[in-house]
């Protein structure tokens, strides 16, 4: 039987040889230690939606959809047991319904929590963390057939680099998160000149919580979004109103012009002048209601990460590129950022980080674009999300993260046949 595996955005498409829809911890060993006798590579899916072929699954393929299942719940110490193939999603409103949060969020909730950790999701807020952060320990399936267990008791130095593994240690069945209680946010999103969000960035960002941008090209507009702990009631919108700027504005609306755009570039700046148009917007919420959306309109995309102070100066030079190559893009232009943490492969280990990232609608020719952006953000020592696109390679990645070679060290001792890599992983890690 032909099987065939395509990711999120289309872009990523492979036929594995053999497929296992693992439902228990012991299926994955069983189903790695048949791919080792077998001579084959294996590699762990979940909702596709990295951009990258990180996870494309060429001999070997893991569906982790049925290990989803929330194992052990400690609201005192503000700890969750839950197996890695769970959806953002459906653990935030299992974690709602325990008056529990995580302490942050990325805007896409379709992810699995393996995908988002191993790729070093991040999120918002210049006080908190990428998600990986939260992690505080895992079980792990290695080449071997084995289960480990790590944190910073045991296994701890697995446990140090494998928070951000990019699926290339082994395969991660379960998670224990640190996790919050539950909290509102407010939130305030309304359009502001661009000169005057990136000239105030950094106290935007030292101001709010949790702040975002998103520059609209072709115009002198952008799209700002802060979020603010509160004790107020929850007060969404109206779920006519919901439903309004949610879907029709941002989705069903923007996707219009997204197609039309793609077969009449040159009409892509005037469309650009509505988007800022919805004016302010206030509401108080739960925080995983505040911080993701859903996303029917489908892309591509490519984030960097960057030192916070050169983000005028990276932005500039990008606004600047777009217009002297005269490109015509529909997509903002998203800037986030976070605070720092000590993961080998994470794109903020070491450094408060602002992120930087760009898109391209589905079916669109993205290279100039994103390979233009790339030759401007590895000039600021930019470091690439692991689940979006770029074009760099181990060389030039090894020079970024300070213990880099710390990961590939471990990844040696507990992969030294290469059972979990593909194309992907050896372009960004050898071997």
């Amino acid at each position: 039987m032909t099987r065939k595996w395509r990711n999120w955005a289309g872009n990523q498409h492979s036929r594995p040889i053999a497929l296992a829809r693992p439902k228990t911890e012991q299926d994955v060993v069983d189903a790695v230690r048949r791919a080792t006798q077998s001579g084959m590579r294996v590699k762990a899916t979940g909702s596709g939606h990295s951009f990258t072929d990180i996870s494309k699954p060429d001999e070997m393929m893991l569906d982790m959809s049925s290990l989803n299942a929330v194992i052990e719940i400690d609201p005192v110490n503000g700890v969750v047991r839950v197996q890695s193939g769970i959806v953002l999603s459906e653990l935030n409103m299992y974690l709602e319904s325990h008056g529990l949060s995580m302490p942050n969020l990325g805007d896409v909730t379709y992810q699995t929590l393996a995908g988002a950790m191993s790729t070093s999701t991040h999120g918002t807020g210049l006080l908190r963390t990428g998600l990986a952060a939260q992690i505080l320990g895992f079980k792990m399936v290695v080449a071997t057939g084995e289960i480990i267990t790590c944190s910073t008791e045991e296994n701890q130095e697995v446990f140090h680099c494998g928070r951000v593994s990019l699926g290339a240690l082994g395969i991660i069945t379960e998670y224990s998160i640190r996790v919050v209680p539950l909290f509102n946010l407010h939130a305030v999103e309304r359009p502001m000149l661009i000169s005057d969000v990136v000239s105030q960035f950094e106290q935007l960002i030292k101001n709010n919580d949790f702040f975002e941008f998103y520059w609209i090209p072709h115009t002198k507009w952008a799209l700002t979004k802060a979020n603010n702990v509160t004790n107020l009631p929850a007060d969404p919108p109206a779920r006519f109103s919901t439903w309004i700027h949610k879907i029709v504005l941002e989705n069903i609306a923007f996707g219009m012009l997204c197609r039309i755009g793609r077969v009449a570039p040159s009409l892509i700046p005037r469309f650009a002048t509505l988007l800022p148009g919805a004016g302010r917007v206030e509401f108080v919420n739960v925080s995983h209601r505040v911080f993701s959306s859903k996303r029917l309109v489908k892309f591509y995309e490519m984030e960097y990460s960057i030192s916070i102070s050169a983000v005028g100066r990276a932005l500039n030079e990008i606004m600047q590129m777009i217009e002297q190559r005269d490109l015509k893009i529909s997509f903002p232009i998203e800037v986030r950022s976070t605070g720092a943490d000590d993961i080998p492969l994470s794109t903020s280990t070491g450094r408060e980080s602002a992120y930087i990232a760009v898109h391209m609608y589905q079916g669109c020719d993205y290279d100039e674009y994103f390979k233009a952006v790339e030759e401007i953000l590895v000039r600021y020592e930019g470091r690439p999300h692991w689940g979006k696109l770029h074009y760099m390679d181990g060389t030039q990645l090894s020079s970024l993260y300070p213990e880099y070679q710390r990961f590939i060290e471990v990844r040696n001792q507990l992969d030294p046949e290469g059972v979990f890599t593909n194309d992907y992983l050896r372009r960004v890690l050898g071997r």
